[in-house]
């Protein structure tokens, strides 16, 4: 099963007859309303996981045009999602030399899918100016090397930005729970290399190599209820994760940066 429910709803490319400059104002004009929400407690949540709250999330419109920014404890309650804020995001796919993918089981301490099956690394990139560069999507490609670093402890020259293979973009949204959830643009990025791991415990409770027939049946697992894995996995597993796959060193027929697949 999914941790938490997920929107899906597959569309093309979205509002080709709006102008950008007015698809991002309606996008602000809801974002203003956000600051008389309710505060909403954290004090019964995991420490290390609250301080990463306070990260600023890049904010965007539904063509993933930078409109601004706002705390990752903004981003991520579903009250916000329900009236349109999204931002971008990134879900990185480490393979090894033998082909077979590094996934995560994701720790009880975090604060959306704890306890989540998912692909190698998903997180953020943060509205900084290393991290908003957008050229090939070069600052998505930092974020993800960070992030690689500090949940699975890989070295950073291990993991060089240069590396990574961008895909494409996915637009998803999923709750958690009641309060938290998910709303992003998701750049899809694959990597082949060994590596050095010396995961964070905060961050990731357990994590193996498997092949494809062993992720098969892992996501039968998940049907059942046996287990739980995140809904943007789930989604791509579904969708592309496959193909992508047999093609490891093919990958440049699948590259598409123009279109944003909404699902």
């Amino acid at each position: 099963m999914w941790c938490g429910r997920a929107l899906v709803q597959v569309v093309g490319p979205a509002a080709r007859g709006r102008s950008q400059g007015a698809a991002s104002a309606a996008v602000l004009g809801h974002i203003r309303q956000f600051v008389t929400m309710p505060e909403i407690k954290t004090n019964h949540l995991d420490e290390k996981q609250v301080q990463l709250l306070a990260e600023m999330c890049i904010l965007i419109d539904e063509n993933d045009n930078k409109i601004g920014a706002d705390t990752k404890k903004n981003c991520h309650l579903n009250e916000n999602i329900d009236k349109g804020l999204l931002h971008r995001a990134f879900s990185l796919f480490l393979f090894n030399s033998e082909n077979k993918l590094l996934i995560q089981q994701r720790s009880d301490a975090k604060i959306t899918f704890p306890g989540c099956f998912t692909n190698t690394c998903c997180s953020h990139p943060l509205s900084n100016p290393r991290e908003l560069e957008e050229n090939g999507a070069i600052g998505v490609r930092r974020a993800a090397q960070r992030r690689l670093k500090a949940e699975l402890g890989i070295p950073l020259e291990e993991v060089p930005p240069e590396e990574m293979n961008y895909l494409t973009r996915i637009h998803y949204k999923a709750q958690s729970d009641g309060i938290w959830g998910e709303h992003e643009i998701d750049y899809i990025l694959f990597m082949k290399k060994n590596v050095t791991l010396n995961p964070d415990p905060n961050e990731i409770k357990s994590y193996f190599y498997v092949s494809k027939e062993e992720l098969k049946e892992l996501m039968k697992k998940a049907t059942t209820g046996e287990i739980k894995v995140t809904p943007w996995f789930q989604i791509i597993v579904d969708t592309f994760l496959f193909k992508w796959w047999d093609n490891l060193n093919h990958l440049n027929q699948f590259v598409d940066h123009e279109k944003i697949h909404r699902l």
